[in-house]
């Protein structure tokens, strides 16, 4: 990157550079933007030289992100985003999200890294500059060849980074930048990324052996921080259990109604018993009571937490996230596609909306059906068991009908199958759970034209390819998901 550093401040220094900044941008800039650029400026003295920092653009739990303009060698201005890290972020985590820029970034729809300012804890990493639209500005405007010019390039980035060994993490439309003038996208934010087993990623190899104990499922935090996690949880009843060959409920005697269970002693103090007292009261004849229930029995309340990787946005997580998989693999990023998908033709953003994992498990149910949700779970050794039986949905049918273009069934006289109050347990869950109607929430955000606007463009010629690739997308069992090579074969790309 050639640049000339005048730009900035004229061979004045950084404390006249900011107040010309505050100047520049006093009618445009909230008091607290410029307070962001005049301490980031502060922070790292060497973007004065280079930069004249514009706008602050964005702004996450890790990071935020400016919008700079620098002058060219050339003489020409040109627009660059600057990603500040927190200063708490570890510094091997820093060096694997440029690692994955360096290596995977600059094509195939993969953004790209220019150069990268360090003083002290500070880091900015400088990337490329795209105009790009927010995705609900957009998504009721956006024809069908526009949909499936979008998943297609989405998919084109997955399967560039998933070569590599990259797992995004974070797959989400905020997340993958797309400018509808000049037909260009952009995969950007690494902040999350692990490495798969043969990762070529050598510092999420790394990574991978900083972290020894991942994120808890409930209770959010900070994964740049390494720390073990506590084994104790502030609500013990809300704690996913992992199947085992030899402990797992599935494969021990469980209590009918004709025979009594044997007592089970309750720990006199508010600690919870130690994990290696449970094979021993399985070995004396205390069995698991509670198995296929709606009960949590003393036997399952003292096995420790399990903890597993959790990363991602709320709604966009796969099941073998949500339910605290150990073996997770790039088929986690298939499964965010799908979800993203699935908002593009139904015209519902945020699709799925829900305060914690097990609410959003019971979406999907809503969505995939709730005996397919339970027997992929088995598949990876999750027990999953659920009050009652929730229906495959055609998934045509459903975002036809989110669209407007058939009728919504009468709530009345047919119950909706989306909105009803259903018990979802991981084994030890017990608390009823009550599900609206996945994409309901957005309805604020609602853009959708007239059917007769949206057959002009091309709604109503939606092939059946669509629903079908939307259908592998989301499957349940990440072993079968579609991959995202598999899925650039897929008949709805065939002239792609």
């Amino acid at each position: 990157m050639e640049v000339n550093p005048s730009v900035c401040n004229d061979g004045n220094s950084t404390e006249s550079h900011v107040k010309a900044n505050k100047h520049i941008g006093r009618r445009k800039l909230s008091l607290d933007v410029e307070n962001d650029i005049e301490y980031l400026y502060e922070a790292v003295p060497q973007l004065s030289t280079v930069f004249h920092i514009i706008d602050k653009i964005g702004e996450g739990t890790f990071s935020s992100v400016y919008l700079g303009e620098a002058l060219m060698a050339n003489g020409t201005k040109e627009k660059f985003a600057l990603k500040h890290l927190i200063p708490t972020s570890h510094p091997v985590r820093i060096a694997a999200e440029l690692q994955c820029l360096t290596v995977a970034g600059g094509k195939e729809n993969v953004m790209g890294v220019t150069y990268c300012f360090r003083k002290d804890d500070h880091c900015v990493i400088v990337m490329p500059y795209m105009e790009h639209q927010t995705f609900v500005d957009i998504i009721g405007l956006l024809s069908f060849e526009e949909v499936r010019q979008y998943i297609y390039h989405l998919l084109k980035a997955l399967q560039h980074i998933h070569q590599f060994g990259i797992i995004h993490r974070d797959i989400k439309p905020t997340n993958f930048l797309y400018n509808r003038q000049e037909k260009m996208f952009a995969l950007v934010d690494f902040g999350l990324a692990q490495g798969t087993a043969d990762t070529q990623i050598e510092l999420l190899k790394e990574l991978s052996g900083l972290c020894k104990a991942p994120r808890a499922v409930f209770g959010e935090r900070n994964l740049n921080s390494c720390t073990p996690v506590p084994t104790k949880t502030t609500d013990p009843k809300i704690e996913l259990v992992k199947s085992t060959k030899t402990e797992d409920p599935a494969t021990r005697k469980f209590v009918t109604a004709h025979r009594r269970p044997l007592p089970v002693k309750t720990p006199v103090s508010n600690q919870r018993p130690n994990q290696r007292t449970t094979p021993a009261a399985v070995n004396l004849g205390f069995t698991c009571s509670c198995y296929t229930t709606d009960r949590v029995c003393n036997i399952c309340m003292s096995r420790k937490q399990q903890v597993a990787p959790r990363a991602g946005t709320p709604g966009f997580r796969a099941p073998e996230v949500l339910t605290k998989c150990p073996n997770q693999g790039t088929a986690i990023d298939i499964w965010s596609a799908g979800v993203i998908l699935l908002s593009l033709l139904s015209g519902r953003y945020p699709f799925f909306k829900a305060s914690d994992d097990l609410i959003a498990l019971t979406q999907i149910m809503t969505i995939r059906g709730s005996r397919e949700t339970i027997q992929a779970a088995k598949t990876f050794g999750k027990s999953v068991v659920c009050s009652r039986e929730l229906p495959r949905q055609d998934l045509r049918t459903l975002c036809e009908t989110l669209r407007g273009r058939r009728p919504s069934p009468d709530d009345e006289a047919t119950p909706h199958p989306h909105r009803d109050t259903t018990t979802c347990h991981h084994h030890t869950h017990d608390t009823p759970i009550s599900t609206d109607l996945p994409g309901e929430p957005s309805r604020q955000h609602q853009t959708l034209a007239e059917p007769e606007a949206q057959d002009e463009r091309g709604w109503d010629r939606v092939p059946d390819e669509a629903y079908d690739l939307l259908d592998r997308l989301l499957g349940l069992n990440p072993a079968k998901r579609i991959t995202a090579a598999q899925a650039l074969q897929h008949p709805l790309f065939t002239d792609l």
